[in-house]
């Protein structure tokens, strides 16, 4: 069976994931540092890892491969599922590619370099999360696992 890995500290689609899960019958696996409460859906689990830097991240990338999802909004972590060919998505509903992660990385990188020379103007926080947000979020996890299932690496063609 194939997987949908959460990256679940902060996660504000938990709910949109595990009801896209169902309708196709995917597991649902919500990764964290605790803090998230287990969901009673038989079919997701609830893993809490060690306190520490990205260690929800090491674990999701170490598991994930070719057939299963990953939301997070994590750029690094989408590039190491991507790199295991896995499928990664950020909550808004922005799928990551191949073809831009590397572009992303880069202006991440740029992003944090500028941050920590420039602390006092910095900006602050990131966008709001909007209901298209989430609508767009449902539009392509629900489009992500039905070509899962179309080439033969979701349930219904194992």
């Amino acid at each position: 069976m194939k997987t949908i890995f959460v990256d679940a500290d902060a996660c504000p689609v938990k709910d949109e994931t595990i009801r896209v899960a169902d309708r196709y019958q995917f597991q649902v696996v919500m990764v964290s540092n605790g803090g998230i409460r287990p969901r009673r859906e038989p079919f997701v689990e609830t893993v809490v890892v060690p306190a520490g830097p990205d260690e929800a991240d090491k674990w999701i990338a170490d598991r994930a491969g070719p057939g299963d999802i990953c939301v997070t909004s994590d750029i690094p972590l989408a590039a190491r599922v991507l790199e295991g060919g896995a499928t990664a998505v950020r909550p808004n509903g922005e799928a990551f590619t191949s073809a831009s992660i590397g572009n992303e990385l880069a202006t991440r990188d740029l992003m944090a370099d500028w941050r920590a020379a420039n602390p006092l103007s910095a900006g602050g926080g990131g966008k709001t999360f909007t209901p298209r947000d989430r609508s767009r979020f449902l539009q392509t996890l629900d489009r992500l696992v039905r070509a899962a299932v179309r080439v033969g690496e979701g349930p219904a063609g194992a």
